[in-house]
């Protein structure tokens, strides 16, 4: 996640330091404590929060535990993982249902901490799980924020209750008491109340989110907070769990690129643990919280149960089958390709879960400059294709591959490509559902695997003893192999000459003047 990158990479070279050491000193311990405490003030943790952090660490990194160890490094790792574990919460909190529906959830938190896209995101997320959720618009304050409760109810696929138009107009109070009554009258077992927020902590926004609490007797109060906005997390958080006292945090913008460590403050200053996260703009982009799994994100140490999890999600089992028999048959076409990466993009952001795997910091320049646009592009180029050109790639000529290009807004350089990027995966599919092991350009042969034996080549060329006619000969035929080579045309049957069709810059300039 964005907003821990710098405290993840500042953490990630003070152990990459260790790694030389045999054995570790007082002073190397001192040393590597020092720069732990320093990554996370630089990240806004509370200073509080730090200094019982680092002497835990410090403590149990002179202990026999670490010096007895035979890698004593990653036994510093290993304590280090399990003190951000201890601070984040310990352990996953789940929600906790009413045993007689509806169950009641109350958002409160800052205007701005993104309450209202949260909402919507809870109830898609609950939605999923099998429960009809309805969301109540009782954040009457801020403008049109009724109007986008009910734009993300819609998006969601949830019922929303909103009888005020907002915007100062309309009793918040009454409107969340008559969104319970309503749940219980049509039968839905979870209600999310919207409330509204301030700018700052005042005794207004106070006094009505304990009323709205009162009157409807939430079985959880989640509050939102913003990951990214420093030092105030905690005076925000200690204010809101004196004045109405909350059951679970929400934390919002974990995408983001600011210092986002006040953020892990929370939990350990207010003892209420982090229950959701919510990691990105779609409403797709919300996760429950595990705090075991964000010390292993922060410590580069990979999140493998979140990213198998998701792809759990989106992936078909069946269709999954399906596509394995496909490649080991020779019948995987484009439709199957565009299908797959389709699924690809339910799962969610490619960038973040490619961020999910162990070591991914080391890809981080890869990982910023990756285009996730370039999969709508693919999309795109291949829904401009007939059902038989996708069925049957080898349909595609010139004049094809110059209508799929204006047809997807492309170049036909670009239908090139992914057609030869599709034919080379499919190869390669191919030889790994028989059993083999694909020949991966730029990789050398892996050991254990069988190589076929290169056969020797023939020379070729004149015998004669006559150096003069032998000159002649050689001639003759690197002439005829030019020819050859120039009469063959290229791969998709863009090749050069009459024979092969125009070239790729004449499509190109085809293209640009038929663009006019």
């Amino acid at each position: 996640m964005a907003t821990f990158g710098t405290l993840s990479d500042r953490l990630t070279e003070t152990f990459r330091n260790l790694r030389n050491k045999g054995r570790l000193s007082a002073a190397d311990v001192d040393g590597t404590v020092r720069e732990i405490r320093r990554a996370l003030l630089d990240a806004d943790v509370a200073l509080d929060v730090v200094k019982e952090f680092t002497g835990k660490v410090r403590e149990r990194a002179l202990s026999d535990e670490v010096n007895r160890a035979l890698n004593p490094a990653q036994q510093v790792v290993q304590i280090v993982n399990e003190e951000l574990i201890a601070i984040l919460g310990g352990r996953q909190r789940r929600l906790e249902f009413a045993k007689q529906p509806p169950t009641v959830i109350m958002l409160a938190g800052l205007q701005g901490a993104g309450k209202t896209t949260l909402a919507g995101k809870l109830a898609k997320w609950l939605a999923k799980d099998g429960h009809t959720p309805l969301l109540v618009a009782a954040d009457l304050q801020r403008p049109n924020a009724v109007q986008q409760l009910q734009v993300v109810g819609g998006q969601a696929g949830v019922a929303v209750y909103a009888p005020e138009p907002g915007n100062g107009v309309g009793d918040p109070i009454r409107v969340a008491q008559d969104g319970v009554r309503l749940a219980k009258d049509r039968q839905h077992d979870v209600v999310i109340i919207d409330t509204a927020g301030r700018l700052g902590v005042d005794a207004e926004l106070m006094r009505q989110a304990g009323d709205i609490r009162r009157v409807t007797n939430p079985d959880e109060v989640l509050f939102v907070i913003d990951a990214m906005i420093g030092q105030d997390a905690v005076a925000t958080a200690r204010a809101f769990q004196e004045g109405v006292d909350f059951t679970g945090v929400v934390l919002t913008k974990l995408d983001g690129d600011a210092r986002g460590g006040a953020a892990l403050s929370v939990a350990s200053v207010t003892g209420r643990p982090i229950m959701f996260a919510s990691t990105g703009e779609t409403l797709d982009a919300f996760e429950p919280f595990h705090p075991d799994r964000m010390a292993s994100r922060i410590l580069d140490l990979g999140d493998i149960l979140t990213l198998i999890e998701q792809a759990q999600r989106a992936f078909d089992e069946e269709e999954a089958r399906k596509v394995a028999e496909k490649m080991a048959t020779d019948t995987f076409t484009l439709e199957d390709f565009l299908a797959q990466m389709q699924q690809l993009k339910k799962a969610g952001s490619i960038k973040s879960m490619l961020g999910m795997l162990p070591g991914a910091k080391g890809m981080r320049e890869q990982l910023e400059n990756f285009d996730e646009r370039e999969i709508t592009r693919t999309e795109a180029i291949i829904q401009s294709m007939t059902p038989a050109e996708r069925r049957t790639p080898k349909l595609l000529n010139g004049s094809r591959r110059l209508r799929i290009a204006r047809g997807s807004g492309t170049t036909v350089t670009e239908v090139n490509q992914l057609v030869q990027r599709f034919e080379q995966a499919a190869k390669m599919m191919r030889t790994v559902a028989r059993g083999g092991v694909p020949n991966i350009p730029g990789m050398g042969p892996i050991p254990g695997a069988r190589q076929k034996k290169q056969q020797p080549q023939k020379k070729s060329g004149s015998r004669s003893g006559n150096p003069a006619k032998r000159a002649q000969e050689n001639a003759a035929l690197a002439a005829g192999a030019g020819a050859k080579a120039s009469s063959g045309g290229s791969s998709f049957g863009l090749g050069g000459g009459q024979a092969g069709g125009p070239s790729e810059e004449e499509l190109a300039a085809m293209q640009k003047l038929l663009g006019r």
